[in-house]
C-alpha cells in the first residue's frame, strides 16, 4: 500500500516538474530497496512490510531532526529550509500521529495487556508498542512515558 503510494506521488512529482519532491521520493525508495535486500538473507524475499516501510519512515524523520539541530547550532538557516521540507514530504505517507494524550492512553493500555509492572517490563512494552503502532507516534517520547507510567 505504501509502495503504491510512493509510486504515484513519484510519478505526480515528475510531471509536475517539483524537484525537491522527486528527489525526496527518490531516497525514500532508494532506502526501501536498501531494506528489501538487507532483508532476502532472512527468507523475506518479497521486500518488507509495511509495518517496516513506517518505522524506516519514522527513522528517516528522526535523522533530519537530528540534522536540524545541528545546521541551527552553525546558523546555516538554507539547509534548515531543506531539511524541514524533506520532513514535510516524508510526514506525508505516515499515518496520523497519535496525540501525547492519545498515546499515553494507547501505552497504558498495552501495560496492562503484556502485564508490565517495573522498568524491567519496558522492553516488552517498547516491542508491543512498535508492533502495533508504528508510525503513528514518536517513540522518543513514547519511551519517556513508559518510564514514568512504570515508574
Amino acid at each position: 500500500m505504501i509502495r503504491e503510494q510512493l509510486k504515484n506521488a513519484l510519478i505526480e512529482a515528475l510531471k509536475s516538474k517539483n524537484e525537491k519532491r522527486t528527489a525526496t521520493v527518490r531516497l525514500i525508495n532508494a532506502a526501501i530497496k536498501d531494506k528489501d535486500i538487507e532483508a532476502r538473507p532472512k527468507g523475506i524475499m518479497n521486500g518488507i512490510d509495511d509495518q517496516a516501510i513506517l518505522a524506516l519512515l519514522q527513522s528517516m524523520i528522526k535523522q533530519r531532526k537530528e540534522s536540524i539541530s545541528l545546521y541551527m547550532q552553525g546558523n546555516r538557516q538554507d539547509l534548515v529550509a531543506s531539511e524541514q521540507a524533506e520532513i514535510d514530504i516524508i510526514s506525508e505517507f505516515l499515518p496520523k500521529q497519535m496525540s501525547e494524550e492519545e498515546a499515553k492512553s494507547a501505552i497504558q493500555a498495552l501495560i496492562s495487556e503484556v502485564q508490565a509492572s517495573s522498568l524491567k517490563d519496558m522492553g516488552k512494552v517498547m516491542g508491543a508498542l512498535k508492533a502495533k503502532y508504528a508510525g503513528q507516534m514518536d517513540m522518543g517520547m513514547a519511551s519517556g512515558l513508559i518510564k514514568s507510567l512504570l515508574s
